[in-house]
């Protein structure tokens, strides 16, 4: 069976996951991608992309304490699997090697 295909949005995703450990939900990785790229990140994109990766196994995630700042509700934490980590160190690589792979001549 080949690796799982990831978008580039599912690996900004992921990688948002694996940077903020443990602290992960929707809101704090729209503002870590929208920090770090500068570009307008959707919330409903960004739990449209964690549950695919869950699904893939990727990440999984578990329901964090209520809190009267959100109403008595419960945050879903994210958090970055195994899976999750060796797809993102393949993912690096592959990028590495074709980036290495460039003439250099082509960047005069």
């Amino acid at each position: 069976m080949g690796r799982s295909y990831l978008g580039e949005f599912e690996e900004l995703v992921l990688l948002a996951v694996a940077v903020l450990e443990g602290q992960a939900y929707g809101v704090t990785i729209a503002t870590e991608l929208k920090q770090r790229t500068s570009r307008t990140i959707s919330l409903s994109g960004v739990h449209i992309a964690l549950y695919r990766l869950e699904e893939k196994g990727f990440v999984r995630s578990e329901l964090g304490g209520a809190t009267a700042a959100r109403g008595g509700r419960r945050k879903r934490l994210f958090t970055i699997t195994a899976a999750g980590k060796q797809t993102l160190g393949e993912m690096r690589e592959v990028r590495n090697e074709l980036w290495n792979a460039i003439p250099k001549p082509s960047w005069s």
